[in-house]
């Protein structure tokens, strides 16, 4: 599978974390990604993939691509045999310039990018796109487009600065001391955060706290759960194996199992270093 990404240039640094292209035959059918705090646009040149977001909802097509802003649930991602797609991973608030809807609507309810841009600058986009000659050549096309998109959203700034401070503290902070910092209510930070993000600014805390722990496994050695646990913040061991449970569907012990099970099956893989099982 090949995997190229970049950081775009200013100013949509301050809202994507990268641009990526992807291509080739996916390591399982089925992939699942845990929440994170990042959100997803995607846009597929390749056959439809399928993707399910909580077990208590279908499975969907996407033939197009998707547009996804924060989640509080597990993603499942169904690949054809053959995938290839360009996408961004977008800061958790760096959605927001780029949508007609609040992200609120969105979370845990993928749509179509047809729904967010319309049919015909989505279908020009993907031909222009599939005309491209190389990777570098359509991450730079589709910079290009969010730049031309780039918009204004009221609340940004307070929503951006707030978030860094729950990014740096790994979420282990207090929403009353981020409200009391920033000057507002916790009811219009809150607001905001639902408007520009799609979560509370607990819930992303929470997202971050996870998300360190996570990226804090090393699948290759035995894990001290009561210390990473401990490390990570939470109040106990049994605290962070509920917490775990609910935002990956499995217990702490069998995700690592499913990550070395990865690693052993494909070593050297373009996405081992991310937090995909596959179980």
């Amino acid at each position: 599978m090949e995997y190229v990404s970049r950081v775009p240039r200013p100013p949509l640094d301050g809202l994507i974390d990268d641009l990526y292209y992807l291509e080739g035959a996916p390591p399982y059918a089925l992939l699942t990604l845990p929440p994170s705090p990042s959100a997803l646009l995607i846009v597929n040149l390749g056959a439809p993939f399928r993707v399910r977001a909580g077990a208590d909802l279908e499975t969907a097509a996407y033939a197009d691509g998707c547009v996804v802003t924060m989640r509080t649930r597990a993603l499942e991602f169904g690949y054809p045999a053959q995938t290839r797609s360009v996408g961004v991973h977008v800061k958790p608030w760096g959605l927001a310039p780029f949508l007609p809807m609040p992200a609120a609507e969105l979370r845990d309810r993928p749509v179509t990018l047809e729904q967010v841009w319309g049919r015909p600058a989505t279908a020009e986009l993907r031909d222009r796109l599939a005309a491209a000659p190389g990777p570098h050549e359509m991450l730079t096309l589709l910079e290009d487009e969010l730049r031309r998109r780039l918009s204004e959203a009221a609340g940004l700034g307070l929503v951006r600065h707030t978030s860094r401070v729950i990014a740096t503290a790994s979420g282990s902070v207090a929403v009353a001391d981020l409200s009391a910092a920033a000057g507002v209510s916790s009811t219009h930070l809150s607001q905001r955060f639902k408007e520009l993000v799609g979560v509370t600014p607990k819930r992303l805390a929470r997202t971050y706290r996870f998300t360190a722990a996570v990226f804090s496994i090393d699948p290759a050695v035995p894990v001290d759960w009561a210390g990473l646990a401990a490390g990570a913040g939470y109040f106990d061991q049994a605290h962070f194996v509920h917490e775990f449970k609910e935002f990956t569907g499995l217990t702490p012990t069998r995700y690592v199992e499913v990550r070395r099970r990865f690693l052993r099956e494909h070593p050297g893989h373009a996405l081992d270093g991310w937090s995909l099982p596959a179980d």
